[in-house]
């Protein structure tokens, strides 16, 4: 029978957070125009832990994708990630394996004041062609399982203890020593917080020929990303897109799905909502002409849109508290 899951090192996790600073999620500085999360990392040791502070409103409304790899851990209220279609509920201590490849985004939500931790780096800091055979089951938690979900290792699992405890020693290692064994020590506390995630999600053996397969479909797609971010105004077929990208209609479909995790319908309003919000936010421009400028053929349709992403009309949004705040 399994054991319910230590709390303590969660409890000193929070503790050893208490020190640091979280900023605002304002990101929008590193994004490329193309959407693309342009975060610098170490040549020498491509790895950074960031502290954030959600709170509604005060988030960047930008879908984004990246290479690197990623891990968010919500510390003190609920937290909603979207990743494609799917949107995953996180409580605090729950770790989510972020689908790094998919366009996602934290949703904004009235009530939202959460601080979180997210560590991220480059695959070569666990396993590169010249690493044991062995390092790449460290690329395993970053590969979905067979149910298409994305991973995520819940506060309540009796493996959650160990990653709590790798994650605060890892995030001490990072802010407290400056010295030549920090990043000794990030890695081996990194090391360990996914060898935890390996063992809660060892379904996923045969993951590492799937992410590397998924990564070549996105180089593929490039030129449709590229297209939908500078061009989202303007209509594009799936005959169109495919085109772009030397495949055919059905193949292109397939793949956009699996690598994007949704249609290409839905990637392109996702792409036009996120400009809408700095629109409406950072401009007085009459709705109607926003809705103009993305693309729609009439104001209507564009507010039912804008409500069924937000949950709220275009004009509530930019009387709310965040207009004019970025």
């Amino acid at each position: 029978m399994n054991q319910p899951a230590d709390r303590r090192p969660f409890a000193k996790l929070l503790d050893i957070t208490r020190q640091f600073d979280f900023r605002d999620h304002r990101i929008a500085h590193q994004l490329d125009a193309k959407g693309r999360h342009e975060l610098e990392l170490p040549p020498g040791f491509p790895f950074i832990v960031s502290l954030f502070h959600f709170r509604a409103g005060e988030i960047t409304h930008r879908l984004t994708w990246h290479q690197r790899l990623e891990l968010l851990l919500p510390l003190d209220g609920p937290l909603s990630e979207r990743m494609g279609d799917c949107v995953e509920e996180l409580l605090p201590g729950d770790i989510l394996v972020v689908d790094h490849l998919q366009p996602h985004q934290v949703v904004d939500r009235p009530g939202l004041d959460t601080r979180a931790v997210v560590i991220s780096f480059l695959p070569e800091c666990v396993f590169t062609p010249g690493s044991p055979p062995a390092d790449c089951a460290f690329l395993i938690p970053f590969h979905r399982g067979p149910e298409g979900r994305p991973h995520v290792l819940r506060a309540a699992s009796p493996l959650a203890g160990l990653a709590h405890e790798a994650t605060a020693n890892l995030v001490a290692s990072f802010f407290n020593h400056r010295d030549f064994h920090r990043e000794a020590g990030c890695k081996a506390w990194l090391l360990v917080l996914l060898h935890g995630l390996i063992q809660e999600f060892r379904g996923a053996a045969p993951a590492r020929q799937g992410l590397l397969r998924r990564q070549q479909w996105a180089v593929r797609l490039k030129p449709v990303f590229d297209h939908v971010r500078n061009h989202y105004a303007d209509r594009l077929s799936v005959a169109e897109a495919a085109a772009m990208c030397g495949m055919s209609s059905s193949v292109f479909g397939r793949v956009f799905k699996q690598v994007g995790g949704m249609t290409l319908v839905t990637y392109l309003h996702h792409v036009r909502m996120a400009h809408a919000v700095e629109l409406l936010e950072q401009t007085a421009d009459p709705i109607a002409e926003i809705a103009s400028r993305l693309g729609f053929s009439d104001q209507s349709h564009f507010n039912r849109r804008f409500r069924k992403t937000f949950g709220r009309t275009p004009s509530q949004h930019r009387v709310g508290p965040s207009h004019g705040r970025r």
